[in-house]
């Protein structure tokens, strides 16, 4: 190795921290207000069908939660794997009983 080539092992190699900056949440927060205004709109038109309506604030509901997440608890970022998982698993504990209430009480 000449003078002039550098090794990916020495000090020469400079590892930058990639900083997120206020772009995407500025994205992020108007994204999260355009799903709230279409929430809002659905329910204040008031001739749509309830059926419909109901649909749109669960969909509305369930991208707000992904984008809340995601972005405002950095769950998108390395690392957070364990948090996700344990996440998932108290949605399936609660969805269960849920589910099984609903059982006993029609039963």
């Amino acid at each position: 190795m000449t003078a002039n080539q550098q090794s990916n092992e020495g000090p020469a190699v400079k590892h930058r921290h990639r900083v997120e900056g206020p772009e995407k949440h500025i994205v992020v927060f108007i994204f999260s207000i355009v799903l709230t205004a279409i929430a809002f709109a659905a329910v204040a038109a008031g001739g749509i069908n309830t059926a419909f309506t109901i649909i749109i604030l669960l969909v509305m509901a369930v991208l707000q939660v992904f984008v809340q997440m995601g972005y405002w608890m950095h769950l998108k970022d390395k690392g957070h794997l364990m948090p996700i998982l344990f996440m998932i698993g108290g949605f399936f504990v609660a969805s269960t009983c849920i589910v099984m209430a609903l059982f006993w009480v029609w039963w």
